[in-house]
């Protein structure tokens, strides 16, 4: 098994990597819309208590995307390798129809299997999470 820990991509917020390689597989560790390197979330506004004012999902899709574009690349995958992908939403009546918009547009070709949840919360002020697993055989 081989950890992945991608420069460019935001740092995890628990002691984990952003993925590991088991034999042909990458397993992703959830991953949200954090830029690396910043404190604010692109596409969230926070009041003073570090809640939810307000949000902008195609913003935070399009981070999260950059962020997991990132890992792949680290792991030396590619868009292509994903087969599986859970999403997490906050709010799946205000934000599914715009999440599923942008996933379109990245995910032309290959089209892995998707299961897409509502939850109540997530870790950090956030209101959209991906768990994916790509295939990636070894060299």
């Amino acid at each position: 098994m081989q950890e992945v820990m991608a420069d460019s991509a935001p740092k995890p917020v628990g002691p984990y990597p952003h993925a590991r390689q088991v034999g042909d597989f990458l397993l992703l560790s959830g991953m949200g819309p954090r830029a690396a390197g910043q404190k604010d979330i692109p596409g969230v506004t926070l009041n003073n208590q570090e809640q939810i004012v307000d949000y902008c999902i195609e913003t935070q899709t399009r981070q999260l995307f950059a962020n997991l574009k990132a890992v792949l690349t680290s792991a030396g995958a590619d868009w292509e390798d994903l087969v599986d992908i859970t999403v997490f939403l906050t709010n799946m009546d205000a934000d599914f129809k715009t999440f599923n918009r942008i996933y379109a547009e990245y995910f032309t070709d290959n089209k892995p299997c998707r299961t897409t949840v509502e939850v109540n919360k997530l870790p950090t002020p956030i209101a959209v999470e991906l768990k994916c697993l790509a295939y990636k055989p070894r060299g």
